[in-house]
């Protein structure tokens, strides 16, 4: 498919994440949360990296706060003007500050070598139901995805409509192992 297909799609995607009743999303987001906790690649995982939710995303602040009760290890996303991303540890007395894009990241950044991640939480603007992903478009997650161990599950979080039949993907473009969605 085109690339103006790519961002036709997203356009309307990000339209609508950015109309949605605040209050929907919050209900929608805590129903993902439990689907996600109930998933044996969460229980199993010691180290997760999560997103901090922007723009109308899948909200993860609770998940961040609720894994953290249940002794997992917290890691987010931090990007870099290179175009690459790293898991920085996330820790409850960290500040965060807006990093790249505006995106909240850790102040005080203690990077952790993405080999030690056991579950990676993965944005998007809409997915595919076999897990193909339309991000915003940098390619930041589909090279970090591309550089995970091939073992390592990452699972998107979507909301109803972000899932689609099927995305529009070229050969760079990196799928996660499962979508959850609601």
């Amino acid at each position: 498919m085109s690339r103006l297909t790519k961002v036709i799609l997203r356009n309307r995607i990000l339209a609508s994440l950015r109309t949605q009743k605040e209050e929907d999303r919050k209900k929608k987001s805590r129903l993902i949360k439990l689907k996600l906790f109930r998933t044996r690649a969460f229980k199993k995982a010691k180290r997760v990296m999560f997103y901090v939710a922007f723009d109308g995303e899948v909200d993860t602040r609770e998940m961040i706060t609720h894994a953290r009760k249940l002794g997992k290890i917290i890691a987010v996303p931090v990007c870099s003007k290179d175009r690459s991303m790293q898991p920085c540890l996330l820790s409850p007395d960290i500040n965060m500050s807006r990093g790249l894009y505006g995106i909240l990241e850790p102040a005080i950044k203690k990077f952790i070598n993405l080999e030690k991640l056991d579950l990676v939480i993965v944005p998007g603007v809409a997915f595919s139901q076999q897990g193909s992903r339309l991000g915003r478009g940098k390619g930041y997650y589909d090279r970090f995805l591309g550089r995970l161990p091939g073992d390592t599950p990452s699972i998107g979080l979507a909301f109803d409509f972000q899932v689609l039949p099927c995305v529009p993907v070229v050969s760079t473009d990196s799928a996660v192992h499962k979508v959850i969605q609601a």
